[in-house]
């Protein structure tokens, strides 16, 4: 066996079945060893007509995310499935770990001597589709299953690399070439690569979708709350971003991004995929035809967002509009014992925040600070922290009737346009935009800025056409609503621009 497998396989020996996540796996080792795959053990007597499984792990993770407080692989196993599994770089983008991830499904694919169904989490269902389309494994493949994958990115992606956040994101290691390429725009330039390919339609794609987010104080709450202006999510990936087109929808339940991973909350659903020759023709499609152009609403204005670093104690300020009728403070930084103190207008502190570590998200390594006002009062509040040295972002997210009265686009022209739409909150004479535009140039990270004085004078502005790349813009809002009271926002995105100066949407 050994030698029909190679130097690339690692058989995977188990005193018991059921002890599998003793240690064999990866020899120990949970960051995983790029490149290398192992095979679970044979289940007694293999039903032919049960095709082997890959799983593929995800953003910042390894081949042990299957084992390791998952029963994903004693599932399998009980029933009666082969398995296998891959690691691929942690960091990398889908182009990478495509091209690794496709020779080491040949060799699997010759290892067990037929077609394979792939499951991916996350960020590898895009490493696998990369793979069967762009480098050519789709030969050794019968189908994909992917979990929660942001096939149209991610936009937590586009805060990691905005102005606020980026420096923090830079700090706690999130900032990658996985990131990077997580960035919607980055994903609409793949997504145009991919979807007209002549390999797109060779395998058959069933997704899977979630819309928990957990505890309050949990980084998947945090990132639930920041995503829920994009629609339904499971804390990290929107239901819409983990849709295709052309693919089949399994299921959309209430997991979060960890959870959909989990033997227990999938397998007995994507089970009847797993069998050889099993007609897909016969599946039913579960969601309504899709627009890739359309799949992602327009962002709403409901965040406000501040960033920097300190020595020993600092303080931020935000507005509190009328009729809010919850604000949820966050304070994101890679220390966990900050000393926090949030003054209200009316004097009144409240010091009872919930600390939580990121463990699951861009942001991992860092550490959220959350607290929850209902009925918040009107006015100025003060974020008081203190810490020997700190790099932090500090996030704000309303309830308001002023979030349903802003909206951003970016034409494919690189207008960009900010349009009053009910006006029944704010007074659109009275708002006003700071624009940065962050990209990067052989490697450097270079920003443009843009002012916006007179909104109500222009409905669009049009921004300096810098070549090829993905672009995130930073959009500071601020202005009064209708009773003359102040309120500011922050609204990121990203845009992908192509050789001819065009925005690909």
């Amino acid at each position: 066996m050994l030698k029909k497998a190679g130097i690339f396989l690692l058989v995977v020996i188990l005193l018991s079945p059921l002890q599998v996540y003793a240690g064999s796996f990866g020899k120990g080792d949970p960051s995983g060893t790029p490149g290398q795959w192992y095979v679970g053990l044979t289940p007694t007597d293999v039903d032919s007509s049960k095709s082997p499984v890959v799983f593929v792990h995800g953003l910042n993770s390894s081949s042990h995310t299957w084992w390791k407080e998952n029963d994903m692989y004693q599932t399998a196993y009980n029933h009666g499935f082969e398995t296998a599994f891959v690691d691929l770089y942690p960091t990398k983008n889908m182009w990478d770990n495509g091209k690794l991830l496709a020779e080491k499904l040949k060799q699997i694919y010759e290892y067990f001597g037929e077609e394979l169904v792939l499951v991916a989490h996350s960020k590898g269902g895009i490493d696998t589709q990369s793979a069967l389309v762009h480098y050519q494994a789709s030969p050794y493949v019968d189908r994909l299953i992917t979990l929660s994958t942001p096939h149209h990115g991610s936009q937590l992606a586009d805060l990691a690399y905005s102005s606020w956040a980026g420096w923090l994101a830079d700090i706690i290691g999130s900032k990658n070439p996985a990131v990077y390429s997580l960035q919607t725009g980055y994903m609409n330039n793949f997504r145009s690569q991919t979807d007209s390919h002549a390999n797109v339609d060779k395998d058959p794609i069933f997704t899977f979708g979630g819309t928990g987010w957990g505890t309050f104080g949990t980084s998947l709450y945090w990132g639930g709350l920041y995503l829920s202006s994009y629609g339904a999510n499971d804390g990290a990936v929107t239901v819409a971003s983990s849709r295709l087109p052309y693919a089949q929808e399994v299921k959309v339940a209430d997991w979060n991004h960890s959870e959909i991973r989990l033997g227990s909350s999938t397998f007995r659903l994507f089970d009847q995929y797993l069998y050889e020759n099993q007609s897909v023709t016969a599946y039913k499609t579960l969601t309504e035809p899709m627009d890739r152009k359309k799949h992602q609403p327009s962002p709403l204005a409901n965040y406000y967002y501040r960033g920097g670093t300190y020595k020993g104690s600092t303080y931020e300020k935000f507005i509190v509009e009328d009729h809010v009728t919850e604000a949820t403070v966050n304070w994101i930084s890679e220390r966990e014992n900050t000393a926090l103190t949030l003054i209200g207008p009316d004097g009144k502190n409240h010091s009872s925040f919930e600390v939580t570590p990121a463990s699951s998200n861009i942001f991992q390594g860092a550490y959220y600070h959350s607290i929850q006002l209902n009925q918040p009062a009107k006015g100025e509040w003060t974020l008081q922290a203190a810490s020997p040295e700190e790099h932090y972002l500090l996030s704000v997210h309303y309830q308001s009737p002023v979030n349903q009265d802003l909206d951003f686009t970016v034409n494919k022209n690189m207008e960009v346009s900010l349009l009053a739409q009910h006006q029944q909150a704010i007074d659109h004479n009275k708002v006003k935009a700071d624009i940065r535009l962050d990209y990067y140039k052989k490697g450097k990270k270079k920003t443009k800025s843009l002012k916006w004085n007179d909104l109500n004078g222009s409905s669009s502005k049009k921004l300096e056409k810098l070549g090829e790349g993905t672009y995130n813009l930073t959009i500071d809002l601020k202005g009064k609503t209708k009773a003359n009271v102040p309120f500011n926002r922050t609204i990121v995105t990203s845009v992908y621009v192509d050789s001819d100066g065009k925005v690909i949407k």
